[in-house]
């Protein structure tokens, strides 16, 4: 790697298909990919790689390595009255990426500041980073199996170096969690999603930081989970509790 930070980590991203799409159109009905990876997909894989509620996962650039192409499949995804569908999903086709993260102290959790010990979590991420990560990997959803491995960023030719500056126009950036942000300005917790206007320069897109992302949108009020070290932190073999819940917010 070639950041020499306690809190960083390169590495690089592949699969045979990814699906990234706005959460806010999933519900039923054809779905299109994407072109490139969005913030909170990427952050859903560096949880998959390790997680703990201590921290979050900062995503601060991604670099596509292979010229971007699109597959159209047939698929029979699940109806929310049961049974199944038919619908035409487009995918993205053969993707690799390298990408750039970083975790940072979560303020709103003054309860696990015994936890905040960046050497610590540092080593671990490093192992889990090299093991494949240390719960399966998605490119954006259950369907497409994705893969990780330790990179320097930059490294390499890609295929989109010499392309140029490319606009994305409005898209899905991420998630405002309660857990993440505390209470919004009436003192309840709810959820937001936020947009933003990506531009990619040579295959690198550098992400704006959640809280620079203006175009802001309530989803509804949610509740943060609570945690305790003694009761909810485990050892490293062992399944951390809301583990499965972050899974869920990279689908």
């Amino acid at each position: 790697m070639s950041k020499t930070q306690r809190n960083s980590i390169e590495f690089r991203l592949w699969g045979r298909h990814a699906l990234f799409t706005d959460p806010l159109t999933r519900i039923g009905g054809e779905k299109c990919s994407y072109h490139i990876p969005t913030y909170e997909a990427l952050k859903g894989v560096v949880k998959s790689i390790y997680w703990k509620p201590t921290f979050i996962w900062i995503i601060d650039e991604v670099r596509v390595m292979k010229r971007i192409r699109t597959q159209t499949k047939g698929t029979k995804p699940q109806e929310f009255s049961g049974g199944n569908t038919l619908a035409i999903y487009t995918f993205l086709s053969d993707v690799e990426y390298q990408v750039r993260a970083h975790f940072e102290w979560n303020m709103h959790r003054p309860e696990l500041l015994a936890d905040r010990i960046d050497g610590k979590h540092y080593e671990i991420v490093k192992r889990m980073l090299e093991r494949g990560g240390r719960q399966d990997i998605f490119l954006g959803t259950r369907d497409c199996q994705g893969y990780v491995a330790p990179c320097e960023f930059g490294s390499g030719s890609g295929e989109l170096d010499a392309d140029g500056e490319l606009g994305f126009g409005l898209m899905f950036h991420s998630f405002d969690y309660p857990d993440e942000t505390g209470p919004d300005i009436d003192g309840k917790h709810k959820l937001f999603t936020r947009s933003w206007q990506p531009t990619m320069q040579n295959g690198v897109i550098k992400f704006a930081r959640p809280e620079d992302c203006k175009v802001r949108r309530f989803v509804r009020e949610m509740s943060p989970k609570l945690f305790e070290i003694a009761q909810n932190q485990c050892s490293i073999d062992e399944e951390p509790a809301g583990l499965a819940l972050q899974q869920e917010r990279q689908r």
